[in-house]
């Protein structure tokens, strides 16, 4: 389920990256390399893990199951998060700046 759930993050933030390509304001591509190595990872976590267990691979228990899908969800959660203060630091619409150093009246 980890790598299922990844590599559907992966490949949504992929297509919106890709729709919007040209202006690139939201740093889309840093959750797109962070999804994509994420998947990576996981994929090379189930082949290790196929070679161990074989068949009972594919037959795992549903507490497993829910185990796994939570671990993805936190993931894809974290790369969201870390995505969001990439883009506080970066600030490339300038409105974090704005806002600061903003005169009062």
């Amino acid at each position: 389920m980890t790598l299922l759930i990844s590599v559907f993050a992966a490949v949504v933030s992929t297509v919106i990256w890709y729709k919007h390509l040209p202006k690139n304001d939201m740093m889309l591509g840093v959750l797109c390399w962070m999804y994509w190595g994420a998947s990576i990872m996981w994929l090379v976590d189930a082949i290790f893990e196929f070679v161990e267990l074989k068949a009972e691979y594919f037959s795992p228990e549903p507490k497993d199951m829910l185990n796994d899908s939570f671990l993805g969800l936190s993931v894809v959660a974290l790369g969201l998060v870390i995505w969001v203060i990439a883009l506080l630091i970066k600030d490339p619409k300038g409105v974090i700046r704005e806002a600061l150093f903003k005169k009062k009246a």
